[in-house]
């Protein structure tokens, strides 16, 4: 079994920071893309950035130059830097890891249970 469980979600001011984390447990033999989604209108979630084992990102235009992700191999985990966040910004997030649980076996999709955050003043 695989887990991806999130963490540094809450509520902050516009214009504030928080940084997110999400762990990937259990049985993996290695790990491909991981990154961050969230719902969108007519989509069941959209790309929020997302990073190879060897650091190659990707970004939605919406989050270009604010946010910033990164990962730590050796400890199975991604990070998601939001900086100067904004009202719209406001969503459950979502982990995402592309991944093989064995030696030769497919390649699967795993999400965490997301983790709010919510941009208010």
């Amino acid at each position: 079994q695989v887990q991806l469980v999130e963490s540094g979600g809450g509520l902050v001011q516009p214009g504030g920071s928080l940084r997110l984390s999400c762990a990937a447990s259990g049985s993996i033999f290695s790990i491909y893309t991981m990154g961050w989604y969230r719902p969108a209108p007519g989509q069941q979630r959209e790309l929020v950035a997302t990073i190879t084992p060897g650091g190659s990102t990707n970004y939605a235009d919406f989050v270009k130059g604010r946010f910033t992700i990164s990962r730590d191999n050796a400890k199975n985990t991604v990070y998601l830097q939001m900086n100067s966040l904004k009202p719209e910004d406001t969503a459950v997030y979502y982990c995402y890891a592309h991944l093989s649980r064995a030696w030769k076996t497919a390649m699967e999709d795993y999400w965490g249970q997301g983790t709010q955050v919510t941009v208010s003043s």
